[in-house]
């Protein structure tokens, strides 16, 4: 079997003997031990298990490793800054007290990141619609709402992206 390299939060991976149709999410967690990617439904519906993908959010429970040899994957673990930082989403859900259970908040931070890369200033209607398939069974939406508006204050003050 071919070696299967690609980079994961600024770090090339190599795995050697992985069957390529286990999903991104199992070898994340099992097998390079990235658990803040957390399974949900098993079947990209409800985004506990987003990542970034060559810097697009995708649901990792969906995409089959063998498909990402060359490419760049961003867990939570990746978000936060040089030597540590907090992320200014991850600030800004600390500042408005999102999480409740946690659980949802990796794919919601990583969701929220990638809207923020896309879209610096969004309105209300830009992260509803990209938050909308991202589920949070404590119903954290409006602070969620609030937090991203925050973190895109923050980034647009220090002249950066998310």
């Amino acid at each position: 079997m071919t070696p299967l390299r690609f980079t994961l939060n600024g770090q090339v991976v190599e795995l050697n003997d992985q069957d390529p149709s286990t999903p991104l999410l199992w070898v994340l967690r099992d097998r390079l031990g990235k658990t803040g990617t957390k399974f949900g439904c098993g079947i990209a519906m409800c985004g506990a298990c987003t990542v970034h993908l060559d810097g697009v959010a995708v649901r990792s429970c969906s995409v089959e490793v063998g498909t990402i040899a060359g490419r760049h994957v961003r867990t939570i673990e990746g978000l936060a800054e040089a030597e540590g930082a907090l992320h200014p989403l991850q600030e800004a859900w600390i500042e408005h007290d999102v999480a409740q259970c946690g659980y949802c908040q990796p794919g919601q931070l990583m969701q929220a990141a990638a809207l923020l890369a896309k879209h610096p200033n969004p309105s209300d209607d830009d992260i509803d619609a990209a938050m909308s398939g991202n589920l949070c069974r404590c119903g954290t939406y409006v602070r969620i709402r609030a937090a991203i508006h925050s973190a895109a204050a923050k980034l647009a003050a220090k002249g950066g992206a998310a």
